[in-house]
C-alpha cells in the first residue's frame, strides 16, 4: 500500500502533516510493502500546474491518503480515483502512519466531510 500525506517540505518521517492537503507544498508518500519514502512536490493548480491534487496522487499510484481534514469535493475525486481517504491526521508523518496503523483515523466520506468546505 502507497499511503500519501500532506507534508511542509523535505524533511520525510519528521515533516509535520500540513493542514491543508490541496495548497500543502508537498505531499509525502510512504510504500508499506518496501518501507520506502518519496516526496513529491505539489505541483497542481494551486501553485500555478495543471490538475489538482487526486490527479497528482493518483498517477504516483497511492492507495490512501491521511490528512488533517478535508472537503467533500475533494473526497469524492479521490474516491473516484480508488483513493480512500482518512481523516485525523496531524503531528509528524511518522505519527500519522501509526494513527493510521492503529485504527485511530477514521476514513473520509461526504457527509463526515469538513464542513467548512462545503461550497
Amino acid at each position: 500500500m502507497r499511503i500519501a500525506i500532506p507534508t511542509h517540505g523535505r524533511y520525510g518521517l519528521e515533516d509535520h502533516v500540513n493542514p491543508h492537503f490541496g495548497r500543502a507544498p508537498t505531499f509525502t508518500i510512504f510504500d508499506e510493502s518496501t518501507g520506502s519514502l518519496e516526496i513529491v512536490e505539489n505541483t497542481s493548480e494551486h501553485f500555478g500546474g495543471a490538475g489538482l491534487p487526486p490527479e497528482l496522487l493518483s498517477r504516483k499510484r497511492v492507495d490512501a491518503l491521511l490528512c488533517s481534514g478535508i472537503g467533500p469535493k475533494a473526497v469524492q475525486a479521490f474516491q473516484s480515483m480508488g483513493i480512500r481517504v482518512f481523516v485525523g491526521a496531524s503531528g509528524t508523518v511518522s505519527e500519522a502512519l501509526e494513527a493510521f496503523r492503529s485504527g485511530s483515523l477514521r476514513e473520509a466520506t461526504d457527509a463526515g466531510a469538513c464542513a467548512k468546505h462545503r461550497h
